[in-house]
């Protein structure tokens, strides 16, 4: 029952859109392969007989069968911050909560996990947590956990609290605009971070071989531009259980260590994580005010 990746992307795209007879254009479009590839994979799928052909490619109860052990089981939000490089905006509210565009950033990220069926959501919640309250009337299934190491600990802190819960789980950073929801999908093939594809970035960054990251970094060339959303399969969810308490408590400076590095860097050995790339405009991190008012011009004044 191991699907390989391309088959699994096939696989998870046509369970999406089945009966709204996309064309092999389409769906090569929005893999970003070409329709020759595609339609060889679609042979493997039906000689598989994970799909069928009536008047659309549709999922069969094997496929199904097949996708349940890749299904994502819950969504956790890391928003306990304060958002430094915000203000005046974060004086008084949280980074998350800053609406752009008429938005809350964090809706941008919550509407799109409910659409993928995800509703097992928790928020870590740090500075002007109870303001995250109101987030109940439109989401009543959020559950919140209290961080109240925010001002002393970088996010691992957040992390150390969510250590158990990361199993077939997306960890996601509150504070990214999301403006193409089909990133987050019902099912994940293994862990992995999202990243786009530059030729040169200051930010943090990682160096890919063959779709694994093998480095984290700030700053790089012909790497991918990294973003804050992640999967954790049932392995790395397991180790990262045990990694995150080692790295939190490494002296002299654990607790001031982002929680991406437990993996990417500190315990690296212990995981094998894929970059899952996404494209110019699917989201966009706003890390200062200026980039705030650029995006936003209500803030422009």
């Amino acid at each position: 029952m191991n699907l390989k990746q391309d088959q699994f992307n096939v696989l998870v795209l046509i369970e999406k859109y089945q009966g709204e007879n996309y064309s092999l254009q389409q769906y090569a479009d929005i893999l970003h392969m070409s329709v020759v590839d595609l339609n060889n994979i679609i042979e493997e799928l039906l000689n598989l007989e994970l799909i069928e052909q009536t008047s659309d490619y549709i999922v069969t109860l094997k496929g199904y069968r097949w996708l349940e052990p890749y299904k994502v089981k819950k969504a956790i939000f890391m928003a306990a911050g304060f958002g430094s490089r915000m203000v005046p905006v974060t004086l008084n509210t949280p980074k998350p909560l800053i609406k752009v565009n008429g938005k809350r950033i964090i809706e941008t990220l919550l509407d799109a996990v409910i659409a993928a069926g995800i509703t097992d959501i928790t928020i870590v919640r740090g500075y002007l947590g109870e303001q995250f309250d109101l987030l109940l009337k439109k989401y009543p299934m959020i559950k919140f956990i209290d961080n109240f190491t925010y001002s002393e600990a970088n996010n691992i802190g957040s992390a150390l609290m969510i250590k158990d819960l990361l199993d077939h789980a997306y960890v996601l950073e509150s504070d990214l605009v999301l403006y193409n929801p089909e990133i987050i999908r019902k099912y994940e093939y293994q862990s992995n971070y999202l990243g786009k594809k530059v030729d040169y970035t200051d930010d943090w960054c990682f160096e890919v071989v063959d779709g694994h990251i093998k480095e984290v970094m700030v700053g790089g060339n012909d790497c991918y531009h990294m973003y804050g959303i992640s999967y954790w399969d049932q392995p790395s969810a397991k180790n990262m259980s045990e990694d995150i308490a080692s790295v939190y408590n490494m002296e002299p400076d654990g607790k001031q260590k982002y929680w991406d590095e437990v993996s990417l860097r500190f315990c690296k050995d212990h995981y094998d994580i894929l970059v899952r790339p996404v494209f110019e405009g699917d989201i966009v991190e706003i890390d200062t005010y200026q980039e705030l008012k650029e995006i936003d011009s209500i803030y422009d004044c």
